[in-house]
């Protein structure tokens, strides 16, 4: 009698075990898949309720990180001003040639050579039609 060959069934076979695992894994798989479904939705949920971006959640340069099906497009956030633009501001002193200056920040060279030439910040008003 072959030694390899077991005349007697002691208990399930390679086969039908590697059946089983295979079963498990599809079922393990679909219920990772419903979980996840549900994650994603409750983390967009709160991506629209606080309105994030990707900025704030660190994944503007991390996208080669993120896991499959993990893309999230994000409600844009609204902010007050725009970061590094420049606003118009209203025009305080004009000197009449183009030079104009809103009265904030440094002085221009066209403003001081005017005091320095003797003239007072008050000629340099800008007149309201300018």
């Amino acid at each position: 009698m072959n030694p390899y060959m077991a005349t007697k069934k002691t208990g399930p076979t390679l086969a039908a075990l590697n059946a089983q695992i295979a079963k498990l894994q599809a079922q393990a798989e679909a219920l990772r898949a419903k979980e996840v479904a549900g994650v994603v939705a409750r983390i967009r949920e709160a991506i629209v309720h606080y309105g994030l971006t990707v900025a704030d959640l660190g994944l503007g340069s991390a996208k080669s990180k993120a896991p499959k099906g993990a893309a999230v497009t994000a409600a844009p956030k609204s902010k007050g001003k725009t970061a590094g633009k420049k606003t118009a501001r209203t025009i305080k002193f004009a000197d009449g040639k183009g030079g104009t200056w809103s009265g904030i920040g440094k002085r221009p060279n066209w403003f001081k050579d005017a005091l320095a030439a003797g003239r007072k910040p008050e000629d340099l008003l800008a007149k309201p039609d300018a």
